[in-house]
């Protein structure tokens, strides 16, 4: 038997498996595939007798499966040896099926959206009105139920910078940062949390790691610059002050940070 048939048959013993696991379009997928393939391959006498058999008992299984029936409630109908017009029979039902996924992946979406909406929305009440330990609690819950959700530990971590929580928002940004380690801008707002703890050594870190996924953005040089500040490292400040001038020589506040640092160091201002 060739591997095309071989591919056919193991497609056709698929559909058992997929219904029993409710995935009525990837059943209906792999009886397609299989009768198109035999339906353009030429077969020997036992290999039609084969396959009329293991289509046949595909088909009474779809025709059987209850979550197919409730989406499409058509009875397919094979005739051994017409393996073209089943193929053409199943087409439109495949079609229907993948709209169906579609629609129901829209909905389930919209139905995570409003989850996370409503979520952030209870923690943010909580942390205004000073409930404290039930905003954490409310937040934790709704981190766990998307764990590898990045932009949503952020959106997190901004409601505890909100409430001066930044303990709190740096633990989250720090995860979403092992999640998604190439966007810069979890980057920038852990570094203004940690300025905030104090933990300077930390931010510089941070900043120098941000620096390997963008050396051409001004703002990380700026940002790491008003580290520096707090930390009095006058000189750091003055050399990433005068990277984000090279990228962007308009930029006026990284200017004020870099004269700022040329007086604390006790030299002479420069002009933009």
């Amino acid at each position: 038997m060739s591997a095309e048939l071989t591919k056919a048959r193991a497609q056709i013993n698929k559909v058992g498996t997929c219904l029993k696991q409710a995935k009525p379009l990837a059943a209906v997928t792999s009886l397609y595939e299989a009768v198109a393939l035999v339906a353009r391959t030429p077969l020997m006498k036992a290999e039609k007798e084969e396959f009329s058999k293991l289509i046949t008992d595909a088909v009474l299984l779809l025709n059987g499966d209850r979550n197919l029936r409730q989406i499409y409630p058509l009875i397919l109908h094979y005739t051994p040896g017409n393996e073209k017009a089943l193929a053409d029979t199943l087409f439109p039902l495949l079609s229907e099926l993948q709209a169906s996924a579609v629609e129901e992946a829209k909905d389930i979406i919209a139905d995570m959206e409003q989850r996370v909406t409503q979520g952030l929305a209870e923690g943010q009440q909580l942390i205004e009105e000073q409930h404290i330990d039930k905003a954490k609690e409310v937040l934790a819950k709704l981190s766990r139920e998307f764990p590898r959700d990045s932009d949503l530990k952020a959106r997190i971590a901004e409601l505890f910078i909100g409430g001066d929580l930044y303990e709190e928002a740096f633990s989250y940004l720090d995860e979403a940062i092992e999640l998604s380690p190439d966007q810069i801008r979890h980057y920038n707002r852990i570094g203004i949390v940690l300025r905030k703890l104090r933990k300077y050594d930390i931010a510089e870190k941070y900043f120098m790691r941000a620096v390997e996924f963008n050396k051409t953005d001004p703002n990380l040089y700026f940002n790491l610059g008003r580290v520096y500040l707090d930390w009095e490292r006058w000189d750091k400040a003055e050399k990433v002050s005068r990277l984000a001038l090279r990228l962007l020589p308009t930029f006026v506040e990284a200017h004020k940070l870099l004269n700022f640092s040329l007086k604390k160091q006790g030299k002479e201002p420069e002009s933009l």
